[in-house]
């Protein structure tokens, strides 16, 4: 008999899948999906499979296809990293303070999200913390100038919870972003019966350490799928190529049809409408350094 479900979690070789009937099972993974991995790669949380029930066995069998996945390069650039499958929206969590906000960070990771086709929205957390809302004022109105929803938030006090659950139900949606920028955190306020475990920052890095392990989808009590994801400081692109990098930043891919040649890179071309905009203030100079970083490092 077989059954299809969803991936919730993967550990040391188990596959927890939650079957259209609402059971879970732990699932181990074909000998042929181990020893020839299916076109996507490994099997990650998001997955919809097919799944073999034979007694109290449960095997994977197939891997449906996908209608997104979240990439990123691996480690030492020569692979990518599947995160998730089939999200409709990614939800990136920086930190007001503690750890403080990176813009680099930030502006790798919607590259990334613009380059799986994922719609995203930034949440700045921490808001309760001295100088937090000054900090924040000008990443939010720049991020929302160039069309990015934003929203300030706050797992101490709850500020903008109801905003949040309102971008979490719209569709399955993962929390990403750097290690102890509170995902866990926000997690808990939303849904407190999830009792997810909370971590503290380095007190030698100022940066903050590993609670989530592993990727897992939870579903909230309204029914809601999360997926929560370990902090990860590398962000690399995957599978985009140099000539449609600009694509990955709103703002400078709308000025390449005022460029004077086709193609430009928007680094050394003569009358290119992007270094004209950076001049005059229309593309903030730190987005325009990220785009030029990235650009080194994709084929």
């Amino acid at each position: 008999m077989t059954s299809i479900g969803r991936v919730y979690e993967v550990v040391g070789g188990v596959y927890r899948v939650q079957l259209e009937n609402g059971t879970s099972v732990d699932s181990s993974l074909r000998g042929r999906l181990k020893a020839r991995p299916w076109k996507g790669g490994r099997v990650v949380i998001g997955d919809r499979v097919r799944v073999a029930l034979d007694g109290g066995d449960a095997t994977v069998e197939e891997v449906l296809p996908r209608t997104t996945a979240f990439l990123r390069r691996g480690a030492h650039g020569r692979t990518a990293k599947v995160m998730a499958a089939n999200l409709e929206r990614v939800v990136v969590v920086m930190s007001a303070r503690d750890p403080d906000l990176s813009l680099g960070y930030l502006d790798r990771i919607l590259a990334v999200c613009a380059a799986n086709a994922l719609p995203c929205t930034l949440v700045i957390n921490k808001q309760d913390l001295p100088g937090a809302r000054a900090a924040s004022k000008p990443v939010r109105d720049l991020y929302r100038r160039i069309g990015y929803e934003v929203v300030l938030a706050s797992a101490e006090s709850g500020l903008g919870l109801r905003r949040l659950r309102s971008v979490a139900v719209r569709g399955i949606c993962a929390l990403v972003g750097p290690s102890g920028t509170g995902k866990s955190s926000l997690l808990n306020r939303l849904d407190p019966s999830l009792g997810l475990r909370i971590g503290e920052l380095s007190p030698k890095t100022g940066t903050g350490r590993h609670t989530t392990v592993t990727s897992r989808l939870l579903r909230l009590s309204d029914g809601t799928l999360v997926a929560d994801t370990p902090g990860f400081g590398d962000v690399g692109l995957w599978g985009v190529p140099a000539g449609r990098l600009d694509r990955c930043f709103p703002e400078i891919g709308a000025l390449g049809e005022g460029c004077r040649f086709r193609g430009c890179s928007h680094v050394h071309e003569p009358d290119c409408a992007v270094h004209e905009s950076v001049r005059s203030g229309g593309v903030a100079r730190s987005r325009y350094t990220h785009y030029q970083a990235l650009l080194e490092e994709v084929d």
